[in-house]
């Protein structure tokens, strides 16, 4: 990839010659007087520019180039399969051969250090485990619904997902990724209205930090006393026992085992898939969407790009639910006072004591299930200060990984880049487009010596920056171009910015979904990062209407709701407390988004 600072000038020749200009120190100030505060509650009818509602469709799965299968035949075609699947079982069980097998290998063996018994934290683990999990799960499948589609690919293209459910993209080269976001019922989804991956994505990421936390304590008192033994698939006989627990359920006639003494080996199996494999394997994926960490880990993200990190995640997510099917299923019908009372009463015993142990903590989850959705309507700012105090210290870790240029080259570049946000429709931005923006200004001051007021041709002049970048959007699709313009480290430097400047504010020409313009604030320190710049170009032409015509911002860095296009100004300020609403950007502002967002 070629990239970085060019001696010469990157003019473009079919550009008017700019009209007269001056400077206008009072320009940065007009523009805070257009922001907008938002609000502090979440009113459905008026959400994010009053966004309707918009069902998806049944969940589809690629076959082939073109066709796709609804996943809901599997409801039909699975309850046949499990009758045939029964059928046989109990036919192969009457053969001599098989029945050995069974007597041969009956499904249990008891760990190796003899231990009986289920410790009382182990019960603690597994409410803790499944009151998280409620609020993870409705979340995720939350975010999901904001870009409706995987791939395998790091391209985003539309038709190449493998998974999707949303219907096909129409012919309409400016429809938008949060056009294309769908809805979900109040109670499934989290916080259950369209377009709300800001506050969803607080519940996931700051859940998941007491989750990893819960997770740490478990691995710790299984390795401490023993108990991982339980868990652990010790010998290979672990695989005809398991092969022979699968017969013997799938004939409806179960196992003879005893949970106090040892789990199947079917279990057994299926506990260490989901504590040692599928427990990593999601945060590891799921800090493999991160824009900082893959431009920075540039082999690990070669390998496992971020739309591989979100398929893998979605299946991930999808092994948790049937385990938790399955699990709940085989405990209450394989016996489920004495089952219940080994898990959360710690006893072998027929009483009810683990049964009323059980009810108790159902109903808490019921509960935190149920006011989840009503609280953050109501607490908005609630969720997102606990999320971000929960979150808020690895975001600001990441945050000051600088990563290097040099990952893509030209064939990189996606075939299609998705558009997002609403489109300047002012009076201003139209005359300034249909006058090829010749009365274009860039007003840069705020905190610095050297205010200035640079039209496209002077901004051309400065030295040329190049960069081939992966484009990380919010709601989960990514896409790579070519980015040509002016390194923030240029402006900086031409600015010459105060020791009390702290943070920069980039203003746009466009409105946001709710009135008041857009904008967002980034610390100063990233505008010295070797991705950070203001583009003009895109994949070696004008950036287009859709893309941020006539300058937008990249800060590879951060996800894509920061980069704000159609620019009109950048300041340098202090804190960003007392611009706009104070959140430190327009969507932190009205959708609640976080302003450190490297993860």
């Amino acid at each position: 990839m070629a990239t970085g600072e060019v001696p010469h000038s990157k003019a473009d020749p079919d550009l008017p010659t700019p009209a007269p200009s001056s400077i206008n120190p009072g320009a940065l100030k007009d523009f805070r007087a257009q922001l907008t505060k938002g609000e502090d509650v979440v009113d459905p009818a008026t959400w994010a520019g009053s966004v309707p509602a918009q069902s998806g469709i049944a969940p589809r799965v690629r076959v082939g180039r073109s066709k796709w299968f609804n996943l809901l035949w599997l409801l039909p075609i699975g309850f046949v399969v499990l009758i045939a699947g029964v059928g046989f079982a109990k036919e192969l069980r009457e053969v001599p051969a098989v029945a050995d097998f069974i007597a041969d290998y009956p499904g249990t063996v008891p760990p190796a250090n003899g231990q009986e018994g289920i410790p009382a934290w182990v019960g603690w683990q597994h409410f803790f485990n499944l009151f998280l999990m409620t609020f993870i799960i409705r979340s995720g499948i939350q975010i999901m619904t904001d870009h409706p589609r995987l791939y395998w690919t790091r391209h985003s293209t539309p038709g190449k997902e493998w998974f999707r459910f949303q219907k096909e993209v129409p012919d309409d080269p400016l429809w938008t990724a949060k056009q294309d976001s769908v809805s979900l019922p109040g109670q499934v989804g989290l916080p259950g209205i369209r377009h709300s991956i800001g506050l969803a994505r607080w519940w996931h990421l700051g859940i998941d930090v007491l989750f990893v936390v819960n997770g740490l304590i478990f691995y710790i008192l299984i390795f401490t006393t023993g108990h991982w033994q339980r868990l652990v698939p010790t010998s290979w006989d672990f695989i005809p026992h398991a092969g022979s627990v699968a017969l013997q359920y799938l004939s409806l006639d179960w196992p003879v085992d005893n949970g106090w003494v040892a789990y199947n080996a079917l279990q057994v199996l299926a506990y260490f898939i989901t504590v040692f494999i599928a427990g990593p394997a999601a945060i590891l994926t799921g800090l493999g969407m991160s824009p900082v960490l893959s431009t920075k880990f540039r082999r690990i993200s070669s390998l496992l790009s971020i739309q591989a990190a979100r398929s893998l995640h979605f299946l991930v997510m999808v092994w948790f639910l049937l385990f938790i099917l399955m699990h709940v299923t085989l405990v209450f019908t394989t016996g489920m006072r004495e089952n219940l009372n080994f898990m959360y009463g710690s006893r072998d015993n027929g009483s009810w004591v683990g049964f009323w142990i059980f009810a108790a903590s159902m109903v808490i989850v019921i509960i935190g299930w149920v006011s989840a959705t009503p609280f953050t309507l109501r607490h908005p700012r609630k969720v997102q200060r606990i999320g971000y105090a929960l979150i808020g210290p690895l975001q600001r870790l990441f945050e000051h990984v600088d990563a290097k240029p040099g990952q893509y080259t030209d064939k990189d570049i996606s075939p299609y880049m998705w558009h997002n946000g609403k489109y300047p429709e002012t009076d201003e931005y139209r005359a300034l487009y249909e006058n090829n923006f010749t009365h274009y200004r860039l007003h840069v001051g705020g905190l610095v010596e050297n205010p200035v007021e640079l039209d496209l041709t002077q901004l051309r002049a400065l030295a040329y920056h190049e960069q081939i970048t992966q484009h990380f959007c919010i709601q989960g699709w990514s896409g790579i171009a070519k980015w040509g313009g002016v390194s923030m480290q240029t402006i900086v430097d031409l600015v010459r910015p105060r020791p009390a400047a702290k943070w920069v504010v980039f203003y746009s020409l466009g409105d946001g979904p709710d009135g008041g313009i857009y904008y967002d604030a980034h610390p100063i320190e990233q505008m010295s990062y070797q991705l950070s710049m203001l583009a003009y170009d895109m994949n070696d032409a004008p950036l287009d209407y859709g893309h941020g015509a006539p300058l937008r911002l990249r800060n590879e860095a951060q996800l894509g709701f920061k980069q704000v296009k159609w620019i009109k100004g950048v300041e340098f300020v202090e804190d960003f407390t007392e611009v706009g609403g104070g959140y430190g950007g327009y969507n932190q502002d009205h959708e609640f988004f976080g302003y450190r967002q490297t993860i």
